[in-house]
């Protein structure tokens, strides 16, 4: 689930979700798209200009009226409209990043990208035609939460459009885009989903984060379709690479715009270093499965009791719980057997093993 790890006033009040687009660098400027009924409350699109004819958008947002006008009013306030985005670059398949830039191209033709990663799952919402998130509930069941799956099924998911959810014009691996004469470097960034990847900018020093590296938060992991048997690795592996490339600022999907990439990466990883141990400490010497595990972690920065979690963010705390527990094990800390019922049981290695 998306964790809060760094609190600041001005995150929980949500100021940075208000309002129109905020000019971050001379042609670059951050606009903030509603997300009504969610926790999240705004996604940061981002447009750029004097990139190419019309606008570059960095993600597209969830297609939604009020998020379109939203993105019409900030155009206008910028002196554009919605007829001069000629490409949407995307960071992944969340709906909230990806459908209103398939709609974009349905209304003005613009060009849309998406990382090649994106491409199973995007088949898998094509072939089950449904919204409901079935491998998170697969994940719910492997961890023995049988009776929370059902909840979640029987929850209204919204509907589900099957042209929203068109492919892209291009699939991305990692290359160079170059428009005119400015360059965005593709970094593929798997973890929170399997085809995730960021824009960086390395003349300007920026990074278009998406939802990999984020100010105050660290996203949900493997929320989506045909995602990968450790998604928490990749994740940690995605967040080193960060460490490896030219430090720049963050411009994220959800929250203000930060300041070193590099600084946010190392706190992340500390998170996440931390949350292991959280998890083999609740282990102990027990064998458990991860809906078990979850019960007794807390949650959210106040770390709030399970229980007091809504069904939706509690199959993220099981999924993110079986996600870390599978580290645990990839990393010797914990081995895992499959019971008859199809039930992933966990137990703490000792130091002799």
């Amino acid at each position: 689930m998306t964790t809060p790890t760094t609190p600041t006033p001005r995150f929980d009040r949500g100021r940075w979700a208000e309002g129109g687009p905020e000019t971050v660098l001379p042609g670059v400027h951050r606009i903030p798209l509603p997300l009504p009924d969610d926790g999240l409350r705004a996604v940061n699109v981002y447009a750029l200009e004097g990139l190419t004819e019309g606008l570059v958008l960095i993600d597209g947002g969830w297609s939604i009226p009020e998020s379109r006008k939203a993105l019409e009013d900030a155009l206008s306030g910028l002196g554009h409209d919605l007829g001069e985005i000629s490409h949407i670059l995307v960071t992944h398949i969340h709906r909230d990043h990806y459908t209103q830039a398939v709609e974009l191209r349905r209304l003005l033709g613009s060009r849309v990208y998406l990382g090649a990663g994106e491409r199973r799952g995007l088949e898998l919402l094509g072939e089950l035609r449904s919204d409901q998130p079935a491998g998170s509930l697969r994940t719910l069941r492997l961890a023995g939460a049988h009776e929370l799956a059902e909840r979640i099924e029987a929850l209204d998911h919204g509907g589900f459009d099957p042209s929203l959810w068109e492919a892209p014009d291009r699939w991305l691996e990692e290359e160079e885009l170059h428009f005119g004469d400015a360059t965005l470097t593709v970094v593929p960034t798997p973890g929170h989903t399997r085809g995730h990847v960021v824009y960086l900018d390395r003349a300007r020093g920026l990074l278009f984060s998406g939802d990999h590296v984020l100010p105050h938060i660290t996203p949900s992991i493997g929320f989506e379709l045909g995602g990968t048997a450790l998604p928490l690795g990749d994740y940690l592996n995605s967040l080193h690479r960060m460490t490896t490339l030219s430090d720049a600022q963050l411009l994220p999907a959800h929250g203000p715009v930060g300041a070193s990439v590099h600084a946010r990466t190392e706190e992340l990883l500390s998170h996440h270093d931390e949350r292991l141990g959280e998890t083999l400490s609740v282990l102990g010497e027990r064998t458990r499965n991860a809906y078990e595990v979850a019960s007794e972690l807390g949650w959210t920065r106040r770390k709030l009791p399970f229980t007091e979690l809504n069904p939706f963010n509690q199959m993220l705390a099981v999924n993110e719980t079986a996600a870390h527990l599978d580290v645990l094990v990839a990393r010797g800390r914990a081995r895992c057997r499959r019971s008859a019922d199809g039930v992933n049981w966990y137990s703490a290695t000792t130091a002799a093993e």
